[in-house]
């Protein structure tokens, strides 16, 4: 059924209206409350993309950020996906960029990227060897995944919120993993990825994320350093 155009332009504009509503209510509720780890992380994300200089990209796990426009506005051909349904108890919508409702442990994703972006993602998944196995298939011969994760290079957390040292103290319906060296390696083992760079930032006293006090400047360290978070480039042979 085709809809008339004076009805489809009263949507459009009451839709522009909201919209409005919402940017100008939140532009007003502003309060700071301390910097997060996406300058960090976002920084590290789009020094590799301008390095490789891909075409097609692929946000895993977008949520309710705006990072897949972004990367459109830059020119990149985005494809945006999240476990919308299940990750989200209430659901999800994202009014920055489409989302293809999909979880990344069995995709329904077909084609190929040159790049994968997984940014502060892969914590959350508990089948994190299937995410990173689906996501190689979907990456061609030659593209790289982008990933950053809360990370220690000895020791494995399954969820650094149940620690006790942890500053967060809310019951979240996820779970946030710190991997090591050795999950890093069982990535490696299930699929032919080759480890093209690490970056260790330091945001915390403590030796796990959000354990200890934190710095009033996140810090670049080498990997005998404390660090609590890891950037990485991964790539298909």
């Amino acid at each position: 059924m085709k809809i008339p155009t004076s009805v489809r332009k009263a949507i459009n504009r009451l839709g522009t209206l909201y919209v409005r509503f919402l940017c100008a209510r939140e532009y007003r509720n502003q309060a700071f409350v301390g910097l997060n780890e996406r300058p960090v992380e976002f920084a590290f994300l789009f020094r590799e993309l301008v390095e490789f200089w891909p075409k097609t990209i692929l946000d895993v796990g977008t949520g309710t950020t705006a990072l897949p426009h972004i990367m459109r506005t830059c020119g990149f051909i985005v494809t945006a996906s999240d476990n919308a349904k299940d990750y989200w108890p209430q659901g999800m919508v994202n009014r920055h960029y489409h989302i293809i409702d999909d979880d990344i442990t069995d995709t329904s994703i077909v084609g190929s990227f040159d790049v994968v972006t997984c940014i502060s993602v892969l914590e959350h998944i508990p089948a994190h060897e299937k995410a990173m196995s689906s996501i190689y298939k979907l990456l061609r011969p030659g593209g790289r995944l982008m990933l950053t994760c809360p990370y220690n290079e000895r020791h494995y957390v399954p969820n650094v919120y149940l620690l006790p040292e942890s500053s967060v103290r809310e019951k979240f319906p996820f779970i946030t993993q710190a991997f090591s060296r050795r999950e890093l390696g069982m990535w490696l083992a299930n699929d032919p990825y080759k480890l093209l760079k690490q970056e260790y930032w330091q945001y915390f006293e403590g030796e796990f994320w959000t354990c200890g006090k934190r710095l009033s400047k996140p810090e670049r360290v080498g990997v005998d350093g404390r660090h609590q978070l890891c950037c990485m480039v991964l790539a298909k042979e």
